[in-house]
């Protein structure tokens, strides 16, 4: 069935959405600004005014990290999902983010590493480099096994295993751990934007633009593997070559918005849905920039939502995403377990 808005006008509505939502997210805060503010302050970056303070220090920042992580995250949770034929295919199903948590948890809690002292003066980029080399760790384990596992299903077994071990290790040093460590990974393990730098920006962006031309290029072949893993091969597409570099573009997206932001709960799961509900299409091309814009328009709300205007109070961003993401997925399956039957 096709969908009552042609794609043009719905990408149209969506990048209006995504628009609205980014100005939302720097007007919004304990210091709210309005749009004539905010727009001024944006036109006058040099100015010395608080406006131009607050935006440029701290909500600009936040604001495309959270454009940058809901895009690569939405995107990589469509690519795990048809890869998988997984309406539950996530990237913390292939335990991308539970190697990143392992990797932040060994340099947190295995103090004699790096001294306290020294984790002090570089600031948030060694958690991110941990949480890198963890991600990559995982991303290598998985890719090892999708070399050797013919089909979808062990192998994303094999993903759930990988993260139950890296939980329990977790677990393990928790137990043995102080309290002043436990509460630091605590806090990473709430996700964050507010703490991503323009300089780890740089970083993040750079990496999200490549995982998402890559996933373009992925396109034409994802298309045939809609069909399953016999049709694909029958139509020229190698079947585990092409698992592996998806695997690797999921896991690059979701590796580097990891490391940066922490984990971050239901966008890579929900927007998929999202997505194909606005579409009522299967085609990877207009399916993928879908989930790119929604993604980001989602994880902007989210954080626009985590801080009470006029208040300090700012919630854990997985509280939020999972709020809105939960209700959405248990719609979608029941929605179709109603078509089954």
């Amino acid at each position: 069935m096709k969908s009552r808005v042609s794609p043009p006008l719905l990408f149209l509505l969506l990048s209006v959405l995504t628009a609205l939502a980014f100005m939302a997210d720097v007007s919004f805060g304990p210091v709210t600004l309005s749009w004539k503010e905010t727009w001024i302050a944006l036109l006058h970056t040099s100015d010395g005014s608080t406006a131009s303070t607050i935006l440029y220090e701290f909500r600009l920042p936040r604001a495309v990290a959270a454009l940058c992580a809901g895009a690569g995250l939405g995107v990589a949770g469509f690519l795990l999902q048809t890869q998988f034929r997984n309406p539950l295919a996530g990237p913390a199903e292939l335990g991308i983010s539970s190697g990143a948590g392992l990797g932040v948890a060994a340099l947190l809690m295995m103090e004699p590493l790096i001294p306290r002292a020294v984790l002090d003066v570089l600031g948030p980029w060694p958690l991110a480099a941990a949480a890198a080399l963890g991600a990559v760790a995982t991303l290598s384990l998985v890719l090892l096994l999708s070399a050797r596992l013919w089909d979808s299903t062990s192998l994303l077994l094999a993903g759930l295993m990988i993260a139950s071990a890296c939980g329990a290790v977790i677990s393990i040093l928790q137990y043995f751990s102080e309290a002043a460590q436990l509460k630091t990974y605590a806090i990473w393990g709430f996700g964050g934007l507010g703490g991503v730098t323009w300089a780890q920006n740089g970083v993040l962006a750079a990496c999200i633009t490549v995982g998402l031309l890559a996933a373009w290029l992925l396109s034409k072949p994802l298309y045939a593997f809609l069909l399953g893993d016999t049709a694909a091969a029958s139509l020229g597409v190698p079947v585990r070559g092409f698992r592996m570099a998806s695997l690797a573009v999921a896991s690059l997206l979701s590796g580097a918005i990891t490391a940066f932001c922490g984990p971050i709960a239901f966008i890579g799961l929900a927007v998929p849905h999202l997505a194909r509900a606005a579409l009522h299409r299967s085609d990877p091309k207009l399916l993928q920039p879908a989930c790119m814009l929604i993604g980001a328009a989602l994880l902007l709300i989210c954080d626009s939502l985590s801080h009470f205007p006029g208040q300090n109070t700012v919630l854990p961003i997985n509280a939020v995403t999972s709020l809105f993401g939960a209700p959405a997925v248990l719609y979608f399956l029941l929605r179709r377990a109603r078509r089954q039957s």
